[in-house]
């Protein structure tokens, strides 16, 4: 796991994103050093660069953001990942996430809808010198990655209308699925691990995220 450490100007920036975090309650070490590491400079349009490592949600086109820092840095936590995990992200966006998510597991599986997302996505993991297995598919993440299969945690980065049964199916045992699902006019962060069989749900409090898009997601008419 690991970046190729790309040299930039920014380090004191993420520092001070660091001690913004660990004031916001966040405590994984592992997640943690992961800001630390990813130049989040590289995965934001660069009329933006200058406000790349503040604690807020940026646009990148297509209307879509990169997350703010507190709210992926919780989404990490409540994934849980120890470091020998294969993970499936569903909605890679920038690539952002995905670059974190590559600190954090040997092995990340990134579906994105939108073609040039991805594309875009792809040239600012290379420019992060991301090296290790990492893949950014384009696709409807709300079907999940099925040839991959079973995955020992996911990430959705978009909000759902329910929890789509193939990620559900395509989730391994002792796994972690991490979704936000729409309520009414809320959105609820769900944890769902499955162990011994069965499929155990914790809610995690109130989320804010674009919509999902796809089969087991929204029409895209409707967004």
């Amino acid at each position: 796991m690991g970046t190729g450490h790309v040299a930039d100007s920014y380090g004191g920036y993420r520092a001070r994103l660091l001690e913004q975090l660990r004031r916001n309650g966040i405590r994984d070490i592992a997640v943690l050093r992961a800001f630390g590491i990813v130049p989040r400079h590289l995965f934001v349009p660069e009329a933006l660069r200058r406000r790349a490592y503040e604690d807020v949600a940026l646009p990148i086109g297509n209307r879509q953001t990169i997350s703010q820092p507190t709210t992926q840095a919780k989404y990490l936590e409540a994934l849980g990942l120890r470091g020998e995990e294969r993970v499936l992200e569903v909605g890679t966006g920038s690539g952002y996430q995905t670059a974190l998510l590559a600190q954090l597991a040997p092995s990340v599986l990134s579906v994105e809808r939108v073609p040039a997302l991805a594309a875009q996505a792809r040239r600012a993991l290379e420019a992060a010198g991301i090296r290790q297995d990492v893949v950014v598919v384009v696709g409807d993440g709300s079907l999940g990655w099925r040839p991959l299969a079973p995955f020992d945690g996911i990430l959705v980065a978009a909000a759902s209308p329910e929890i789509p049964p193939p990620l559900l199916e395509q989730l391994a045992e002792g796994g972690r699925l991490v979704i936000p699902v729409q309520s009414g006019d809320r959105q609820l962060l769900k944890r769902i691990t499955r162990r011994a069989g069965r499929l155990l749900e914790d809610d995690l409090g109130d989320a804010q995220f674009v919509p999902l898009v796809g089969r087991h997601g929204f029409p895209i008419e409707d967004i």
